[in-house]
């Protein structure tokens, strides 16, 4: 095989390769690295994605404890985590987004 067929050969199986890894969700590669999603915990600046309507990437949330934010933690440990909202009163995380 010429140079040239193996240069094409090799970015073919690259392409390829990553055409692969594209097709893992977040969903789950957090479950495969024992994580799970927690909405309503991640403090201003500090989420792991994306704030339903609020913001659009990693990190951006603009306040603590956006009901939509969400902050990777350790799988199982979410629903008994309990954060003190700025009126005094606390919330568990949620597994999904916090409505209302």
């Amino acid at each position: 095989m010429t140079n040239s067929k193996s240069n094409i050969a090799l970015a073919g199986a690259v392409v390829a390769a990553l055409g692969l890894a594209a097709h893992v969700s977040p969903a789950s590669a957090a479950d495969s690295m024992g994580k799970e999603k927690c909405f309503g915990v991640s403090l201003a600046g500090k989420n792991d994605c994306a704030s339903k309507g609020n913001n659009s990437c990693a990190g951006t949330a603009k306040s603590d404890f956006e009901k939509g934010a969400w902050k990777l933690v350790p799988k199982g440990t979410c629903t008994s985590t309990t954060v003190k909202l700025k009126d005094g009163t606390e919330r568990k995380g949620s597994l999904t987004p916090i409505e209302g």
